[in-house]
């Protein structure tokens, strides 16, 4: 059976502490299989047919919210998608290459064109932004603690729900599982 890979928002924060072990349990409860953790951020590996996900992350928000009381956004991407955001290049060779830090967030769909607009108009000298189907990719071009753009600022002004992660951790995830 296929793979596929839940990114969720804010899993361990604000108090919160969920263990690893228990979030694999979280997700075995909802009936998936082959569950994993990759890195300690919310990041979970599970086999499930691809033409079912949209359910699945229904199913898994639904669990987390009512076993942990909160809301939990998560973002489903299969191992193909996995392979290509790892494999893609926003940016020039050169802006990468100088840039502090690469983070892709992951949207439950594409932007329209005026919310891509809108996100443009947040470009600063520290950060510049390419949105490529579900997934924005930040450049960050020193300290993410120098930049006044955040996850925060992004779903207030977008009024969307999404998580980040660095292209680093992806591309770890997608040589672990070879994708």
């Amino acid at each position: 059976m296929p793979k596929a890979v839940a990114f969720l928002r804010a899993i361990n924060v604000g108090g919160h502490v969920v263990t690893m072990d228990r979030l694999r349990a979280e997700f075995e409860a909802v009936g998936l299989e082959g569950v994993e953790t990759f890195i300690a951020s919310g990041n979970v590996i599970f086999e499930a047919p691809s033409r079912a996900l949209t359910a699945v992350e229904r199913r898994i928000e639904e669990r987390l919210r009512g076993s942990l009381g909160y809301d939990v956004a998560t973002f489903i991407r299969t191992e193909g998608e996995i392979g290509a955001i790892a494999a893609y290049k926003p940016f020039k060779d050169g802006q990468l290459r100088s840039a502090y830090a690469l983070n892709v967030a992951f949207l439950a769909k594409p932007m329209e064109p005026a919310a891509v607009r809108s996100l443009m108009t947040m470009r600063t000298l520290i950060d510049d932004f390419h949105v490529h189907g579900r997934e924005v990719y930040w450049l960050c071009r020193k300290k993410q603690s120098e930049s006044r753009f955040s996850n925060a600022k992004f779903e207030k002004a977008l009024d969307r729900r999404a998580t980040f992660r660095g292209v680093k951790t992806i591309v770890k995830l997608a040589a672990k599982y070879s994708w």
